[in-house]
């Protein structure tokens, strides 16, 4: 039986890491303050804790004074929206490490209750983000005093020329497959091209896959493995139906303006050039929860206050990092609770 995480002989062998965590978040606040962003701190508790079809929330009551019934309210799984609602309200350059919260979540690598890095910048291109991501993670090195990067034997040096692939590459690099070819309707894409891509490298598709499953079948197999590994890598040119926020990729209508961050194998941070179409995010969200439904039984609601910022919102761009994760990386430790003053425990 494991010792609990208060023992003083299990806390001395991760104090270290949590020493080093205080210092990268105290770096991580001075470096957003030296930029001119606001650190902003809006609710957990949310109407809508965010729409994402796989994303399990935490539900409870709101009992106000003089009201007949409860509200249903969730914690919320990011601060997105309440973020945008403040882009819409004329902050320009806005933070927040928050306390996010995901049921049903639990590995070396997820914890139910964790802290998010979110940051926006409006009229400014998703690239900018990029440049905030190496700033960022070369001080964050500094902090926790390591040279690089590491998790489960993967190196990754920060210092060296940062690396950028599209999906579409990557597919075809680790994986021999044309991803884009099999993409027949940018919105929901027949399964069948890409089940049989599958077959030729081992995967088999069960009939009743829909197009995003086999993407993750393989993706996980073959390509997530490559990814950050000797030096953090931008993954771009994300397919327009795996990234309901963003707004589609000027360049080609299959795709949108998603990257996403990989250091030593591991995601570390997911951006968006942001949707500010309030017709069509209401559309793809109507999508979503019927998806939802489907698959769990169940939605969550639309925040309509949101729908009606988003119309009021600036062009922007905008990312969320896993900050435990940074920690967990940049200290090398084994799983992402060895950064976590006290990770949550069940019952």
């Amino acid at each position: 039986m494991s010792l609990p995480a208060w023992n003083t002989e299990s806390f001395a062998k991760r104090r270290p890491f949590l020493e080093a965590r205080g210092r990268i978040l105290k770096t991580v606040r001075n470096w957003f303050d030296e930029q001119g962003f606001a650190e902003v701190e809006t609710p957990c508790l949310q109407m809508s804790p965010g729409l994402e079809v796989h994303l399990k929330a935490f539900a409870t009551d709101l009992n106000e004074p003089f009201e007949t019934s409860p509200g249903r309210m969730y914690l919320h799984t990011s601060p997105e929206f309440a973020m945008k609602k403040l882009l819409a309200a004329g902050v320009p350059r806005l933070y927040q490490l928050a306390r996010c919260f995901r049921n049903e979540e639990r590995s070396p690598t997820h914890h139910p209750e964790f802290t998010m890095l979110e940051w926006y910048r409006a009229n400014e291109p998703i690239d900018a983000l990029m440049t905030d991501c190496e700033a960022l993670l070369k001080l964050s090195l500094q902090a926790a005093g390591r040279d690089r990067f590491s998790w489960q034997g993967k190196d990754c040096d920060a210092g060296l020329p940062w690396q950028r692939i599209s999906v579409g590459e990557a597919f075809l690099e680790f994986a021999a497959i044309d991803l884009l070819s099999t993409i027949t309707d940018p919105d929901d894409p027949d399964p069948r091209p890409l089940a049989e891509a599958a077959k030729t490298i081992g995967i088999d598709a069960p009939p009743a896959d829909r197009w995003e499953d086999i993407y993750f079948r393989i993706f996980l197999e073959h390509v997530e493995p490559h990814l950050g590994v000797g030096a953090p890598t931008f993954l771009t040119g994300y397919p327009l139906c795996m990234a309901a926020l963003a707004k589609p990729d000027l360049k080609d209508s299959r795709l949108a303006q998603r990257f996403e961050l990989y250091v030593s194998g591991l995601e570390l941070a997911n951006a968006f050039g942001e949707l500010t179409d309030s017709k069509e995010q209401r559309r793809r969200f109507e999508r979503d929860q019927h998806l939802k439904r489907q698959l769990y039984g169940d939605i969550y609601p639309i925040d309509e206050d949101f729908l009606s910022a988003l119309s009021f919102m600036p062009e922007s761009a905008g990312i969320a990092l896993g900050f435990d994760r940074l920690a967990m990386l940049s200290v090398h430790a084994r799983t992402i609770d060895d950064v976590i003053w006290l990770p949550v425990i069940r019952p």
